[in-house]
């Protein structure tokens, strides 16, 4: 990797997972995203390149357990609905 090229930043996915999927998981990748570009502007590469490391995992963790979430959300309310039909005998 060329120390002159600011590795990645993922300020804005982690904005984004932090809005729609998972928001204690999502700030951590945002405070994580926040400080890569200024480890890497002080010349710290090393530690710019790990922490763009950092924010990436934890914007994934964000995204992957809101979107669980969501699905089990989905099917309880697809299985909890059916049954509730089948209770009242509506048709």
């Amino acid at each position: 990797m060329e120390q002159n090229i600011c590795p990645k930043t993922w300020l804005a996915e982690s904005i984004l997972t932090t809005l729609f999927c998972c928001l204690p998981f999502g700030v951590v990748g945002i405070v994580y995203a926040a400080q890569v570009t200024s480890l890497f502007s002080q010349g710290n590469y090393a530690a710019a390149q790990e922490t763009s490391r950092k924010a990436g995992m934890w914007t994934k963790i964000s995204f992957f357990v809101g979107l669980g979430v969501i699905v089990i959300y989905l099917l309880m309310t697809l299985f909890l609905g059916f049954s509730w039909f089948d209770a009242y005998g509506v048709n």
